[in-house]
């Protein structure tokens, strides 16, 4: 049953280079199954969650599908997913996602939580930091720009509209408040070094740019965190 879904995620999310592709779909199922083992949780549920938790993204789909979850159910119905199972699945992927964070909603089920603090993790570290560069070169932005400084205190609407930014931004406006957001003690313990690698990479890169202004805003930042 499983194979059969990541089968048709495969279908719809291979050829995307934003950031949201197999690639981050297969690291946030790893990482969910691995917290699940740690929390308890049902792996199966996990397992779909993880799976299906960006097949309706608004970012590539549309703030319909995303509503809806078109795909995430027409994925269930043609692998035959139990309805209850569904319906466990769907509510878990309709508070998944840092912009729903921003209005206030998040998952309740251990499932849930898990596949969120996992998909939290993978836009930390590393990845993270890959991942918002590929997104701002297919959104046509500047990883960094010294002359365009973050958003503070950033509201859902501002999160989701189009306006000038940068990757660099974009790593304060979501990526580093994500370690304060996780819901799992799996999530809490594996985000922090995740988070550091941010920090030392911003401190590494403004020292290269010579921007000591943002070296300033950056130790400021982080005292507010």
């Amino acid at each position: 049953m499983i194979d059969k879904v990541k089968n048709e995620v495969i279908n719809l999310l291979d050829k995307d280079n934003s950031g949201h592709g197999m690639d981050h779909i297969n690291r946030v199922l790893d990482l969910s199954l691995k917290f699940a083992k740690k929390e308890n949780a049902n792996v199966e549920v996990v397992a779909l969650i993880a799976l299906l938790h960006d097949v309706d993204d608004y970012k590539l789909f549309g703030m319909e599908n995303a509503e809806k979850l078109t795909n995430a159910r027409r994925i269930m119905n043609n692998c035959n997913i139990d309805e209850n199972i569904q319906e466990q699945v769907c509510d878990a992927i309709n508070n998944i996602g840092y912009s729903k964070r921003l209005k206030g909603h998040c998952p309740t089920t251990i499932e849930g939580k898990i596949v969120s603090d996992a998909d939290m993790c993978d836009a930390l570290g590393v990845n993270g930091i890959l991942r918002a560069y590929v997104y701002s070169i297919k959104m046509g932005e500047s990883f960094f720009d010294r002359n365009i400084f973050p958003i503070e205190d950033m509201t859902a609407e501002q999160y989701t509209q189009k306006r000038d930014n940068t990757t660099v931004c974009h790593l304060f406006e979501k990526c580093l408040k994500l370690k304060d957001l996780m819901l799992t003690d799996s999530g809490r313990e594996e985000s922090k070094n995740r988070h550091k690698i941010v920090v030392d990479f911003l401190y590494h890169l403004f020292d290269e740019e010579n921007a000591p202004e943002w070296v300033e805003y950056l130790d400021n930042y982080l005292k507010r965190l």
